[in-house]
């Protein structure tokens, strides 16, 4: 039973991936494409670690997989803020188009 927990909580996330992908194509600005690229991955990521220590059982493997979504939910909004600052610092603005 929770084994089929975890595989139905990773189909999500994989389609919280899809719709996000598909959606990405929508926007033409690169800051909003940089704003959703990462709402995409956090919640995709956040949803398939959670399936995969659903299905490996809580073990010290899950522990690690659960510091290895601690450290991501850390550095993904450092590094999407490091890229849209770069990409602002290098003279592309708001309303350029790419």
């Amino acid at each position: 039973m929770v084994i089929t927990i975890g595989y139905i909580i990773i189909s999500i996330g994989l389609i919280f991936m899809l719709i996000g992908f598909i959606g990405l194509f929508k926007f033409k600005n690169f800051y909003s494409r940089v704003l959703v690229s990462s709402v995409i991955d956090t919640a995709s990521f956040i949803t398939i670690t959670i399936g995969i220590v659903f299905i490996k059982g809580f073990s010290f493997f899950s522990l690690k997989i659960l510091l290895i979504l601690l450290l991501m939910l850390f550095l993904n909004p450092l590094a999407t803020h490091t890229i849209a600052r770069g990409a602002y610092t290098s003279g592309l603005r708001i309303g350029d188009d790419d």
